[in-house]
């Protein structure tokens, strides 16, 4: 009977042994430093440009902005700058709210809406298209080089599309809005992309820019102008210029 106590205590000892060595093993093996990613290739052209910030008050009244409000052809090929651009594109989608409310109302504040700027005429803005940012205030590159004249094209040869100093897309993922609301929720989409547009228009009316809503244009050819994803429709572009 000792000897059997002898040898069960021997064994405990041994298995107590072999679990500590295991043990020991494994955390050596956890705090060995992770490998460090290789990194990313830069890119020759910045993605990413930050916004000036927009005003919220001017010496235009909302009244004269809808008295004067046109659309407007012919512009002058003058240059707008990049503070215009910011302030045209918080008053179509910038947020308002620490919620992330926007200028425009949206059914169920599910922003199926995305802008697009086809810059050809900016102030300190290379050409190109850029998809606008609301939550950062931002522009971010999507395809480089001038593509106003396709944009035109696209839009059943347009002229004032390519004699903007830029042309504003809207696009809309209707998916967003009908997750919620079945098909009703198209009509509340198109119904979100009228009031941005009119955010639009009145801002730069107050700015005494000229500009024109335009709906007549090929989907699927502004699409791929775009390389828009799948899921998003063009809805309206909007040439901006001085006039």
């Amino acid at each position: 009977m000792i000897q059997l106590r002898i040898e069960m205590n021997r064994l405990r000892f041994m298995i107590t042994t072999f679990l500590l060595f295991c043990c020991c093993s494994s955390l050596s093996c956890a705090q060995q430093p992770a490998p460090i990613p290789s990194p990313t290739p830069s890119l020759e052209y910045e993605t990413a440009i930050s916004l000036p910030e927009p005003r919220h008050d001017s010496d235009v009244s909302i009244e004269q902005s809808l008295l004067k409000r046109r659309s407007t052809r012919s512009y002058t090929g003058e240059s707008i700058t990049l503070q215009e651009v910011s302030q045209l594109l918080w008053a179509a989608q910038g947020i308002t709210d620490s919620r992330g409310f926007r200028t425009a109302p949206s059914a169920g504040a599910l922003y199926p809406l995305e802008v697009y700027v086809v810059a050809g005429d900016v102030e300190n803005l290379a050409s190109g298209v850029y998809k606008y940012e609301p939550r950062d205030h931002e522009l971010s590159l999507i395809i480089d080089g001038d593509k106003r004249s396709e944009l035109a094209d696209a839009a059943l040869a347009q002229s004032w599309v390519e004699e903007g100093a830029l042309a504003m897309v809207f696009t809309a993922a209707y998916g967003r809005t009908t997750v919620k609301y079945g098909e009703r929720g198209v009509r509340y989409v198109h119904m979100e992309v009228g009031h941005a547009a009119q955010n639009l228009c009145l801002q730069a009316t107050a700015m005494g820019l000229g500009l024109v809503t335009v709906g007549a244009f090929h989907d699927e050819q502004v699409s791929e102008l775009l390389n828009l994803p799948e899921d998003e429709k063009p809805l309206y572009i909007i040439p901006v210029g001085r006039k």
